[in-house]
């Protein structure tokens, strides 16, 4: 079957001209002058993409895009030359895409076809949303997908990260082999190596048989390393190897071995941070980091949440055997305004509880949990990538500082308490304790690390020569107390001219 284009007259000439040059493409048109119409046209069939020749600041417009969200369905929309800010207004309607007048039918027929496979590509990879940060991420995904470098995949947990890498695989040359899945994360050092590279017979107690391990099972194909921030160094060093050379040694093996694998990895925190803290190789990073793709979290594109919850209630309507007709509004706006912390994964298994537990046939407020519903967005913070010129996000970004240092502050303490205190009672005559000195008291006491007026650097250092003193300058223990590495310490201690 065709695809189908929607195409308003709310401008008859644009109208007519691009509904020939899309025709003599081979698309199949319905060419609409009016809401009902449209409405009409949508209840037959949902079109592969809806082309707005006029009148986008008027409210049919508004209400034309709104349907066309709701159903995940592409739009172009054809701009006045006459207006000030055709990128802004396109953006505050939602257009996927737009033309400044006049258009030229050519180019409205090669944007058409664009939005329709991007379409196909979201349909099939499962990546929904028309936000700009999805577009984006689907356009990189198309541009990654032929070749063979290293894509490093970041974004918090939840965001689609394996799908991600999925689709990067399926849209290769490499789609007829292996895609071999690993969360670095949960392995345990010991495991972890032999998982990645296999093991020779008797390498090691209870190696009975020789064992390929994930990169020989992916040959031809891809690997996705999930949480590949929590790989330890020594891992780190053999996965730089094969990265350079494309060769391993199986554990308590003699020979080389030589793969021919995509690796794409993935962690849900900034790995230069981590980087930066000596926690991971800085050569591994840039070997990884050939090509980037960052997967935004659900609160920073709210506007496809909409979306995402009326996809899901169809997948798990059929799924489960329960028709819905869908979601009250005042429930989808609870859901739109609520913070998601675990991104998609938290919303669709949400979704999937609510079409389940729901007493009816849509869900309604009473439907979402409690916490769902009364939980606020909390303090401000300052999102990631604005800049701290905008009005009002200076304020966020103090606010976030704070409550970041208050739980320093706290897990500082807490730490410290929770070590055991050395008490020393002397007796005298008749048993009377006495009191260890005024000093050694002084010592095992909790220190006090912030002050008002202090800055986070001021705390820092404050923090680190406090523990220090409680661990009688023993770097290891205090480096322990604190939670960070002897190197990250080591490093803190130069820069603050402490050693």
């Amino acid at each position: 079957m065709a695809n189908q284009v929607l195409v308003t007259a709310d401008d008859l000439e644009h109208a007519v001209r691009s509904n020939a040059a899309l025709e003599a493409a081979g698309y199949q048109t319905v060419l609409t002058t009016s809401l009902d119409e449209v409405r009409q046209a949508l209840r037959r069939r949902e079109p592969d993409c809806l082309l707005i020749t006029g009148a986008l600041h008027e409210e049919a417009a508004a209400v034309l895009l709104g349907a066309a969200r709701e159903r995940g369905i592409s739009t172009l929309g054809l701009v006045e030359d006459t207006d000030p800010d055709p990128k802004g207004l396109a953006r505050a309607l939602g257009l996927t895409a737009y033309l400044v007048k006049p258009a030229d039918p050519a180019e409205a027929v090669a944007t058409v076809r664009r939005l329709i496979d991007r379409r196909r590509l979201q349909q099939r990879t499962g990546i929904l949303g028309e936000s700009p940060a999805i577009q984006e991420v689907l356009v990189k995904i198309e541009q990654m997908a032929p070749v063979t470098s290293t894509v490093l995949i970041e974004g918090e947990s939840g965001t689609g990260k394996e799908l991600v890498a999925r689709a990067i695989h399926d849209l290769s040359p490499r789609h007829g082999k292996a895609f071999i899945a690993v969360n670095c994360a949960a392995l345990p050092e010991t495991l972890l190596e032999s998982e990645l590279f296999g093991h020779e017979k008797g390498a090691f107690t209870g190696a009975a048989e020789r064992r390929l391990g994930r990169f020989e099972l992916a040959d031809g194909g891809t690997i996705f390393l999930d949480e590949v921030g929590e790989m330890p160094p020594a891992t780190q060093v053999k996965l730089l190897r094969v990265l350079e050379d494309r060769s391993f040694f199986r554990v308590g093996g003699a020979h080389a071995i030589k793969v021919d694998v995509r690796v794409v990895a993935a962690t849900n925190k900034p790995l230069k941070e981590t980087v930066a803290l000596g926690q991971f190789r800085d050569d591994l990073f840039y070997r990884l980091n050939v090509l980037s793709i960052y997967l935004p979290p659900l609160r920073e594109r709210r506007g496809d949440i909409p979306l995402l919850v009326r996809r899901f209630i169809a997948e798990f309507g059929t799924a489960h055997d329960r028709p819905f007709r869908g979601v009250t509004a005042e429930a989808l706006q609870i859901l739109v305004d609520a913070d998601w912390p675990g991104n998609v994964r938290q919303l669709r298994n949400l979704v999937e509880s609510m079409v389940v537990l729901a007493p009816e046939d849509e869900i309604r407020p009473t439907d979402i949990p409690r916490d769902i519903r009364e939980r606020g967005r909390g303090l401000p913070v300052l999102v990631p990538g604005a800049t701290r010129d905008v009005p009002g996000q200076e304020l966020q970004f103090i606010f976030r500082s704070l409550v970041e240092l208050k739980l320093q502050v706290e897990e500082l303490r807490r730490r410290i308490d929770e070590r055991p205190q050395r008490v020393e009672v002397l007796t005298v005559g008749r048993g009377v304790a006495l009191e260890p000195p005024l000093a050694e008291r002084e010592a095992e006491e909790p220190p006090v690390v912030y002050r008002p007026g202090m800055r986070m650097t001021d705390v820092e250092r404050a923090a680190i020569e406090a523990v220090l003193r409680q661990t009688g300058g023993n770097r290891r223990k205090a480096a322990e107390t604190l939670g960070i590495g002897e190197r990250t310490l080591y490093r803190k201690l130069k820069e603050y001219a402490l050693v």
